[in-house]
């Protein structure tokens, strides 16, 4: 299975996501792996001004939007076994963007991140936020018959 292969199941699943977690806003899910971050965002008229001239690249790319503004949700998407520099990845552009949530999934394993996160318990590796409210990465093993993550393995728990 290539990447590429993960990205619509993973926009599916997103927009399902966000649907049930705020019912009365516009939500957009897009995959948004071959565009930087701040093009995909002015396409649907969203301005992140930390977001523009910098060269992310979110794989799949979620949108919340109501009278109040506007949230963002990340999925970075492997088909490997995880790594700490899978997670640095991702841990950079939440630094960068502080979405409301982000996602690492892959169809493989969790990899060396099993160690760090279910053995020695490491979970403030998937903090960021803004200084005032720590928020933290989830990370999952997508399950490709389902096409969602397997939330039992998910850490944290959703």
């Amino acid at each position: 299975m290539k990447e590429l292969e993960l990205y619509e199941p993973m926009r599916k699943w997103l927009e399902n996501y966000l649907l049930d977690q705020y019912p009365s806003s516009e939500i957009i899910a897009v995959d948004a792996h071959s565009e930087r971050l701040d093009r995909v965002l002015s396409r649907y008229d969203v301005v992140c001004d930390a977001a523009i001239g910098v060269d992310i690249q979110i794989d799949v790319l979620g949108i919340v939007r109501n009278a109040k503004g506007f949230l963002l949700f990340f999925i970075e998407a492997k088909k490997t076994d995880l790594t700490l520099r899978d997670l640095g990845q991702l841990w950079a552009y939440c630094k960068l963007i502080d979405p409301k949530e982000a996602f690492l999934f892959t169809s493989a394993g969790l990899g060396t991140l099993n160690k760090l996160l279910n053995i020695y318990k490491r979970e403030d590796l998937l903090d960021f936020g803004d200084g005032k409210r720590i928020k933290k990465m989830r990370v999952a093993v997508w399950d490709r018959r389902s096409n969602m993550p397997d939330t039992a393995q998910m850490v944290p728990k959703l």
